[in-house]
């Protein structure tokens, strides 16, 4: 009898031996092939189809383009990148849906996106809640603040306060002291005509007349007409294509005879194409990939801005815009983040948040616990229209 349950415990020790051996030796195989074969999957949710469009489509082809030239370079820490680009439609439902469906069931260690500060907005609760990484692409700055409130949200574009004050500070050079502000009813719109009213007020310079129009509108003159008969001395507008080309073409139409001032949302070839002549003489200010051959050789984001114009020209045949921009960023940023730390998303939380002197498109970007955009007033350029095209205000 005792020899039986000593023969039946050293069979039992033998076996639990053996099952803590194999999970053991199952764990070491499962890291050592994470390190050197498994595929690392990224997810980016982005406007593709719908009023935003103009937008998504180049940060789409952006982050296409960089995927395939890493991959063919050997990934990260030779590991192949998987990205899964899912179309929001310009929906913020749609938005919220993708990126759940990026966690659950493409278990992506970080997504990108979206394109406008609508979309990007809806997408903050679920990433916070479920503790993944998310770089933005749009410009609204309550997508990074308050930063206690967006621990795990990070963005490329410029702040719509940036924006705003080298609006208002490049009319006063001209010595404007009266302006208006036409702005999109949502929440890109909104955002940057609170910068606007703000910076104006800072500068001593006063908004006369404040209106907007709906993304979706094919004809702005009723707004125009009353920007007319008020005594403003330029027109302030806030607003991405379509509905930025056809303000603009309004504005033409009922010859009023002020400058008319746009935010970067207009900097992209849609705008120009919408736009027609129409937009000659149109003035605003933007990041500087528009105008990188402009820049002076000593310019430090220069290089890396005509590399990416010439990558994207040859696989495209179009210039990269603004917002493609912003998808580069976005990449490169994720991907040194990755390199870094590895795939745990709270390590690349971590390490997207130590980011010191990123030089990228959209600017030279040093993160920080209460700075989750990075960006200062030297990454922005003041543009003018001429022939159809983006010249460098000097």
């Amino acid at each position: 009898m005792v020899r039986r349950i000593i023969v039946l415990s050293i069979s039992i020790l033998t076996l639990l031996t053996l099952v803590f051996a194999g999970g053991c030796s199952k764990q070491d195989n499962t890291d050592s092939a994470s390190k050197s074969g498994e595929t690392i999957n990224l997810g980016a949710v982005l406007d593709i189809s719908g009023s935003s469009s103009s937008l998504g489509i180049p940060e789409r082809d952006t982050l296409r383009m960089l995927a395939d030239q890493l991959n063919a370079k050997g990934g990260i820490n030779g590991r192949q990148v998987k990205l899964t680009i899912l179309d929001n439609k310009s929906e913020e439902t749609e938005g919220v849906l993708a990126v759940k469906r990026l966690i659950d069931q493409e278990n992506v260690v970080a997504i990108i996106g979206s394109s406008a500060s609508g979309t990007s907005l809806a997408m903050v609760d679920t990433v916070q809640k479920e503790g993944v990484p998310l770089i933005s692409l749009a410009t609204n700055s309550k997508i990074v603040e308050p930063v206690s409130e967006r621990k795990w949200v990070f963005k490329m574009a410029q702040s719509d306060e940036l924006i705003a004050n080298s609006m208002i500070k490049y009319a006063k050079s001209k010595g404007i002291q009266k302006t208006a502000i036409l702005y999109m009813n949502n929440a890109y719109g909104d955002g940057g005509q609170k910068a606007l009213n703000q910076a104006a007020a800072d500068n001593g310079i006063s908004v006369v007349l404040l209106d907007k129009f709906e993304a979706t509108d094919k004809d702005m003159s009723a707004q125009l007409a009353k920007i007319k008969n008020s005594d403003a001395q330029a027109v302030m507008v806030w607003a991405i294509p379509p509905s930025a080309s056809i303000v603009t073409r309004n504005y033409r139409e009922i010859a009023l005879n002020i400058p008319m001032i746009h935010s970067h949302g207009i900097a992209n070839q849609n705008f120009l194409d919408l736009a027609g002549d129409a937009a000659n003489g149109i003035e605003f200010p933007v990041g500087k990939i528009v105008v990188a051959a402009q820049l002076p050789d000593n310019d430090p984001q220069k290089q890396v801005l005509m590399s990416y114009t010439t990558d994207f020209t040859a696989k495209y045949n179009t210039p990269p815009s603004t917002f493609g921009g912003h998808a580069w960023d976005a990449f490169y940023m994720l991907v040194n983040a990755i390199n870094e730390s590895g795939t745990d998303r709270a390590k690349i939380r971590d390490s997207l948040e130590k980011t010191k002197n990123f030089v990228g498109i959209s600017g030279v970007f040093n993160m920080s616990e209460t700075n989750h955009n990075g960006l200062d007033d030297s990454c922005m350029a003041m543009v003018n229209v001429t022939d159809s095209k983006w010249v460098l205000i000097k």
